[in-house]
């Protein structure tokens, strides 16, 4: 596999992307992103109030951390980036900038360029069991944990042709940087 500029760490809340993530971009030097920080507010408010996201409130939001991924790409800088990534869909947003179907990341009028970020998806899985225990435990995050099935039901795991690793939550965090930084090798 060729190096990344980026590594998407995704997962359903509560799988421990901004954990692994922040220890990665330690790791390897890289610059971390949590995806949450970028939510805008009206986003925060709808989670906080139990009300799950639509594509309407993500697509911009992911649009904005694809900008992000180009803009620290075309400079040299390598990123881990933080983010759900529930849906092919939304993962080909932050790959492209844009998908298969409106709305796209494009200004109106004019014509987007296909911008890709050559990007490795590391799939934080995890039963419901486990990622539930885990959220209930969590404090002060603007994600409750009844949000957590809603998240389960829009999930579409990564297959072929995606350029990604799955690694079990089950296993230890210094055995799922190991994974990880392996596949990296």
């Amino acid at each position: 596999m060729a190096a990344p500029a980026a590594l998407l760490v995704m997962g359903v809340s509560g799988s421990g992307k901004s954990t692994v993530g922040a220890l990665l971009a330690s790791e390897l030097g890289w610059k971390f992103y949590d995806a949450d920080d970028y939510h805008p507010e009206e986003n925060r408010m709808k989670m906080r109030q139990g009300i799950p996201l639509n594509d309407q409130d993500r697509i911009p939001w992911l649009c904005s951390l694809h900008d992000i991924l180009l803009r620290d790409g075309a400079s040299g800088q390598r990123v881990v980036l933080a983010c759900s990534a529930l849906k092919k869909a939304y993962r080909d947003i932050l790959l492209r900038g844009k998908g298969d179907a409106p709305p796209k990341c494009d200004e109106p009028g004019k014509e987007g360029k296909l911008a890709e970020v050559t990007l490795l998806v590391v799939y934080l899985s995890g039963s419901f069991e486990v990622i539930s225990g885990r959220l209930r435990k969590r404090k002060g995050h603007f994600m409750p944990p009844e949000l957590l099935q809603s998240q389960f039901d829009t999930l579409e795991p990564p297959s072929a042709p995606e350029n990604f690793i799955q690694v079990s939550v089950d296993r230890g965090l210094s055995e799922i940087i190991a994974v990880i930084m392996e596949a990296l090798q």
